[in-house]
Formats: C-alpha cells, structure tokens, sequence
C-alpha cells in the first residue's frame, strides 16, 4: 500500500501542532467533495483509495474521480449521494496534523453534526453560492456558537456556477458573518472556493484574483490553536486505584488516570472531590518512570500523602481552583435518541468517570434554531436532535465545571439506566448552590430516585 503524500518525518510530526476541526452545511453544499479535495490535493490519499474512487467514480458514469467517495463511507451514503454519519479523516502537512469531522447536513442529523463539533476547534460552514444563507447554515452556526467552537470559517462553494462573481460572495459573506457574530461566535473568516474545481481550497484561484485572503488549507495551517489543556485549570479523574501489596511494593498506593486538563506537579496541594478531603502530591509516575511535573493529555499515577478514600470516579483538582460540588445542574443539551425525555425521566448521568443516577426535574425551554437562539419555554419534551436547557438532580454530589470554563470536564452524557442506552449529550452551566439531600433520599424511597 502505497501513498501519494510527500514523506514526513515522525521528528517532524512531533514537532506540529494538532487542529481539530468540522465541516458542516446544507445537503448538497459540497462538504465531503471539500474533505476529498483537502486530502487529494494536499496529497494525503493512499494510491489504492483513489484507485478504488475512480473505479466507483467510473461505474456512477462520472468523467472524473467523485473525490466526495473518499469520505461517505457508507453504503447507503455511496447510494444516495448523501452523509449520514460522520466521517473521521486524520491527515498531516508539514506544518501541522489535523483530525477532521465531515458531519451530515440533514435536519435530522443535527445530533451527528453536535457530536463531530463537540471537539473541535474550528467548523468550516459551506453555503451554496447559488442559495446563499438557509436555514440550516443558521442551525450550523447557532450549534457551534452553543459548543463554543473558537474558530469558524464560511467557504462560500460554487463559486464556479456563479461565475465567481465578486458581489455574490460579498454579500454570503456580510450576512452569515452578521449573523454569527449575533451568536458570539468570536472568529469568523470567509474564503469564496469551488471544491470541484480546486479553487482556493489547497492553491489559490485563478478565476478569483479580487480575493486576497488565505486558501482554506492555508487557514487551517495557521489559524491559532486556542484551546491549550494545559493551561486550563488542572483536573485528575481517577480511573484506577492502584494498589500491588507485593513484596517490593507493599505501601504503594497510586492513583491512575488521564488528566484531562492543566499541569499537575510534585508537592501540589489538591482536594480530592466530592468528599473534599485535602492532601499533597508526593509523586507522579509516567510510565513507571518518577516525574516532578505532568500535563494534559498525559496518562499518570497521582501518589498523595495521605491514605485517604479515593476510588474511581473521584477528582483530584488543586485546592486553590477547585469546582463547586453540586446535585444541582442546569445545562444546555442536545437529545440524540429517538426516545424523548421528559420532565421525571430517571437518567444515569456520566460526568468524566464518575455514573451517578439523576431526575430530570425541569425543562425550561427548547432552542429553535430555525430562528437564531429563540427560546420555546417549557416544552413537553425534548425530541430527537433538539437542543434546550435541562435542570437535573444528582443522587450523589458531583464536581462539575461550566462548560465555557472548560469543554472536557463541563460536559456529560445522559445514560438509560435500563439499557445503557446513550439518551443525552449535556453542556453544564452554571452550577445551583450544593443543597443536601432530603431525608427521603437517605431513606432509600423509591430505590433511590428521589434525591
């Protein structure tokens, strides 16, 4: 197996930085044709996936490679010409290394769209420059407004069906940009390309000589990665409690997991949370080699003074910046079952590696994305691929962050607890004050769902 691609270096990939980034639209707007251009021309395509693009291009009666096949990996997306799932790509340049999220443009699909953006740094919104702004590039950019994506760029596509006139881009681009910014979305470029064609997508256009912005891969290279984990404030969840009792080890007793955000270093004091003991970090093993300091993504032992109480699902977070501890969460989520939830659903809710049950105990409105951000208050439930605010109540206290303090540890999954079915992806705001529980719930009333 061969590739088309350049050769990088691996001291030459260690040394670029990682973009996240989604693309989202309309159907029919030209995403998975912009994805398979960015990796054909940036020659990042395996010799024998084209080989087999053009083979399936030549069997549709296409005169040149559908470079939109070497995403839609589906069968039923092959067939209907469409995306249904997302579509997960990894490919390099020699200034940096990308992930990228080609996310359907169905209605229906907006909760694949909510899951390939809840990650990413950057969205790329394409606009059919025949149709302009529609209601679905508005749901696009209310939903990576909502995730707090830092970064959006609006490829203005078709641009070769219009003649690539100047005056149809600039005026895509003023009313999409007035009406993201209305969001708070706080980056916004728009670049005028033909994914078909190549224009401005990897190599600048030569029909477009008015524009004099960056292609879209020039922008993806260079656009500020903001979201540094290790400058965030420092969360440990414990996945692991490590405890040999060998003869060479017999007092060891570590503290495994993934810190999921900031730098931790030996001699740190930190609360362990929800009980909200304190204690010092005497050590941290990285690969059974002892560290005085770590950082996000690292997987690591946590080694702690006292021989406290800590099991898996705790967190380990500094003293001096750790969340509140709370049963009370209002969030924004989007639904993604077909099975709605309801005010009174008995939930589980994950939150990093901790499961607690919870009630759903109000929802105060559904977002119509149709119309900006509008607000339907108190709707019966929330629906498949809706999004609204949900007030929960835990059974155990929780230590839980704002999601615009921080996208890993301020966000949660609602779970069924009878099938372990996903129901819920949930963006925590800010947290009530910690309330007790009422004594019912100490009781063991109703198998412990009144909290």
């Amino acid at each position: 197996m061969t590739s088309t691609t350049s050769p990088i270096t691996a001291e030459a990939l260690s040394a670029t930085t990682l973009l996240r980034f989604a693309t989202a639209g309309s159907v029919d707007d030209g995403k998975s044709t912009l994805v398979g251009r960015l990796l054909h021309d940036s020659k990042s395509v395996l010799t024998d996936q084209l080989e087999a693009v053009e083979r399936a291009s030549q069997i549709r009666g296409h005169d040149a490679p559908d470079l939109a096949l070497l995403t839609d990996g589906l069968r039923a997306e092959r067939e209907q010409g469409i995306t249904i799932d997302v579509a997960y790509r990894y490919f390099a340049t020699p200034r940096r290394r990308f992930i990228l999220a080609d996310t359907p443009g169905h209605v229906q699909y907006t909760r694949n769209m909510v899951t390939g953006a809840s990650t990413a740094e950057l969205a790329v919104v394409l606009v059919d420059a025949r149709n302009g702004v529609v209601e679905q590039t508005r749901r696009h950019a209310a939903v990576a407004a909502l995730l707090r994506v830092p970064h959006v760029v609006l490829a203005v596509n078709k641009m070769d069906l219009v003649d690539y006139a100047e005056p149809v881009f600039a005026a895509i681009a003023e009313e999409f940009t007035a009406y993201a910014a209305s969001l708070g979305v706080p980056d916004i470029t728009a670049i005028p390309i033909s994914a078909l064609a190549g224009d401005n997508v990897v190599e600048p256009s030569a029909h477009m000589d008015w524009y004099g912005g960056p292609t879209v891969l020039e922008h993806l290279e260079t656009v500020p990665v903001s979201h540094d984990l290790a400058a965030c404030p420092p969360r440990f969840p414990v996945q692991y409690v490590i405890r040999p009792q060998t003869a060479g080890h017999p007092d060891y007793r570590g503290y495994a997991g993934r810190i999921a955000s900031g730098m931790l270093r030996v001699g740190d004091p930190v609360t362990v949370l929800p009980s909200g003991r304190t204690t010092t970090i005497t050590g941290i093993d990285v690969l059974g080699t002892s560290v005085d300091t770590a950082w996000a993504p690292q997987s690591v032992t946590l080694l702690l003074a006292d021989d406290l109480d800590v099991s898996r699902g705790d967190l380990i977070a500094p003293t001096a910046s750790a969340p509140a501890v709370t049963q009370d969460v209002r969030a924004t989520v989007c639904h993604l079952h077909e099975r709605a939830l309801r005010v009174g659903s008995r939930v589980l809710l994950k939150h990093g590696t901790r499961t607690v049950k919870a009630l759903v105990k109000e929802l105060p409105y559904r977002i119509d994305l149709s119309h900006g951000l509008a607000h339907e208050n108190d709707p019966a439930e929330l629906a498949v691929n809706d999004i609204g605010a949900v007030v929960l109540r835990t059974a155990e206290p929780l230590p839980i962050d704002a999601y615009a303090d921080s996208r890993l540890t301020g966000s949660f999954l609602l779970i069924d607890p009878a099938d372990g079915t996903t129901l819920t992806a949930g963006m925590a705001g800010e947290a009530f004050a910690a309330q007790p529980p009422p004594a019912a719930a100490a009781a063991g009333d109703d198998e412990g769902w009144d909290f």
